[in-house]
């Protein structure tokens, strides 16, 4: 089994859902007491949210391409940033290292292909939403995001760093979530992109009339396969 290196801590709630689900994969497909070769590196979300409000992304990728570094040195075969926003720097980071590093967005895509999905909405940060780094990535896998008008990404954002991210799941903020999707499924949407990690608390396919993505999760499996490659 490889060791995998994950970049967490952004936020703690998701990255305490990659541990969980990362050593579900591995005790299903090997079964007993299996469970995944692991690094962490987790950082204080608070320093990394104030850059991210500034718009210092420079700093935010400098901060993360050491920790890539650190888990590379300390064993790690591949890395995995534990978070959709902070993507914005895979190319720092996997600049800084020479083991492979994971992109959620791939994942995503191929789950997206996988599934029939076209033209998916897109749930997440402000940041993932309005920028281009994530869109442009999966428009060149051929998908058509759409993504929420200007108050409900406000909301959403709210949503996911006012509550979500301090482990916070208000059925009221579930609502509106599901808003959006109906509002999103008027508009061409045949599919929805859980694109923070910390979305996947709120909705579950389940929730919907068309196919989702859980971006972690679907991360994690493709993580997994790398592992027990």
């Amino acid at each position: 089994m490889r060791t995998l290196g994950l970049l967490g801590g952004m936020s703690a709630e998701s990255t305490a859902i990659y541990y969980r689900e990362l050593n579900r994969l591995v005790r299903e497909r090997l079964g007993g007491l299996h469970s995944a070769d692991l690094l962490l590196w987790s950082v204080d979300f608070a320093g990394i949210a104030e850059l991210q409000a500034q718009g210092r992304w420079d700093e935010t990728g400098r901060i993360l391409a050491d920790g890539a570094r650190r888990l590379q040195d300390a064993g790690a075969r591949a890395i995995l940033l534990c978070t959709n926003t902070m993507h914005l720097n895979a190319p720092a980071i996997a600049a800084a290292i020479e083991v492979p590093f994971l992109h959620i967005g791939d994942a995503t895509a191929a789950a997206l292909k996988a599934r029939g999905v076209k033209r998916p909405l897109l749930l997440a940060t402000r940041f993932t939403m309005e920028q281009a780094f994530y869109r442009d990535r999966l428009a060149a896998a051929g998908l058509d995001c759409l993504i929420p008008g200007e108050a409900d990404r406000g909301r959403l954002h709210a949503i996911i760093y006012d509550e979500l991210c301090q482990g916070v799941v208000s059925p009221a903020s579930k609502a509106r979530a599901l808003e959006m999707v109906a509002r999103a499924r008027a508009e061409g949407a045949d599919g929805v992109i859980l694109g923070c990690t910390e979305v996947g608390m709120l909705l579950a396919q389940d929730d919907l009339d068309v196919p989702a993505v859980d971006t972690s999760l679907v991360h994690c499996e493709a993580a997994v396969d790398f592992a027990l490659g």
